[in-house]
């Protein structure tokens, strides 16, 4: 007796219209550099938040001592005790392939997790909850990773980017984890 496997259906990712298809791709590409700023400012020190003699590469310095070291609230000494080389790889590592990638509009769902990742740790660590903020639940951070998670949903990396490429070029995970 043969058993026979009929495949999982699959829900079609409605496209939206070409305009708001175009709208996607622009608010990937922004955000996109939203995270490779950092890691590139931090790297080489190009005189916006990282002053160049402060540069990782060329310097030495610590990409995120001086972030977590000055972390205050009740986390503060969770995430000053982050602050190492493991943690400055990480960090500048993180942003910029989560800003590679939804430039480029490839591995849009590995972005998502990594980026939703990083911008919960941030959130955290500025504690919102704290009398004087500005919003106490729904910051920055909140918005970017749901904007990271939206366009890996809607398969914003086909338009604008190499995400239909990426998903036919054969390449293990690409049509499905990784796309």
């Amino acid at each position: 007796m043969t058993s026979t496997r009929t495949a999982a259906p699959t829900t079609p990712v409605v496209a939206p219209d070409p305009a708001g298809a175009r709208m996607l791709a622009v608010c990937r590409i922004l955000l996109g550099f939203v995270f490779l700023w950092p890691a590139l400012d931090k790297s080489f020190g190009l005189g916006y938040a990282t002053p160049a003699d402060a540069a990782w590469l060329t310097t030495g310095s610590s990409p995120t001592a001086g972030y977590l070291g000055h972390v205050t609230g009740p986390l503060g000494g969770f995430f000053g005790g982050l602050a190492s080389p493991v943690s400055d790889v990480l960090f500048v590592a993180g942003m910029f392939a989560t800003g590679t990638a939804l430039i480029l509009g490839v591995g849009l769902r590995v972005a998502a997790v990594s980026g939703t990742l990083l911008m919960i740790l941030l959130w955290l660590s500025t504690w919102t909850f704290a009398p004087g903020s500005t919003n106490p639940a729904v910051d920055t951070h909140v918005i970017y990773a749901s904007l990271a998670i939206t366009l890996a949903a809607a398969r914003a990396g086909d338009r604008w980017g190499l995400g239909r490429a990426w998903a036919a070029s054969g390449i293990p995970g690409s049509r499905t984890w990784l796309r």
